[in-house]
């Protein structure tokens, strides 16, 4: 089994500068992404507030956190004072509490709409109408506290190439179509076991857990 660190080189050599690497740390103790951070990571996502918080408090400060879980609304004042990006905005409620909270501490918070690519009842996710929308609401408009810069999805977790290609595509197409009109430039979609796929559809950002930190425990 190659180290942390190791996985991390490959990883940095395999995107270049030109792909994001989230370095999916959840369940994983902070020894861990010290190991990550010391090989030169400066992102992590974390999939619930509590637990990003507490690792936000004790690690270095230049680390960018982002939240790639499903986030309820009443667990956002946690993190707003640092959080770096949302990935999964599945509705304007959200958006709206963001907003509120980053307003209290005189910031901006960087989003993602979460769109609904795969076939899993499981997966959250807007629709490519929902989503539009959204972004073409007055509520949105007004809102001064959240940017929304791109779109995540996540593809169904199957063996079947074709289905995951064709979900992948639909995203890529839905950001391209919004990317000029609303100044995108972040496509969130692949992780361990889909990012090659992802890549070749032109994610620019790819949520990596397994594969940098090895299988979780989530005794």
């Amino acid at each position: 089994m190659a180290s942390i660190q190791q996985n991390i080189k490959s990883f940095q050599d395999e995107l270049g500068t030109e792909v994001c690497l989230v370095a999916v740390s959840k369940t994983k103790p902070e020894s861990d992404l010290l190991e990550a951070y010391n090989a030169g990571q400066r992102v992590f996502g974390e999939n619930k507030i509590q637990e990003m918080t507490q690792k936000q408090e004790s690690l270095p400060k230049d680390i960018k956190w982002h939240m790639i879980g499903h986030v309820q609304t009443n667990k956002v004042k946690y993190m707003a004072s640092y959080v770096d990006l949302v990935h999964a905005v599945h509705k304007l409620k959200l958006l709206k509490e963001l907003n509120k909270r980053a307003k209290e501490h005189d910031r901006v918070i960087d989003c993602l709409l979460q769109i609904k690519i795969a076939e899993e009842d499981t997966k959250y996710g807007m629709s490519k109408d929902q989503a539009i929308e959204l972004l073409e609401s007055d509520t949105y408009k007004n809102m001064a506290n959240v940017n929304v810069k791109g779109l995540m999805g996540m593809a169904t977790f199957t063996d079947d190439e074709a289905q995951i290609n064709r979900e992948f595509k639909f995203l890529k197409a839905l950001y391209d179509e919004l990317k000029p009109v609303h100044s995108f430039d972040i496509l969130s979609m692949g992780m361990s076991g889909d990012y090659q796929i992802a890549l070749k559809h032109g994610t620019n950002m790819v949520r990596v857990g397994s594969s940098i930190f090895g299988e979780r425990n989530y005794n």
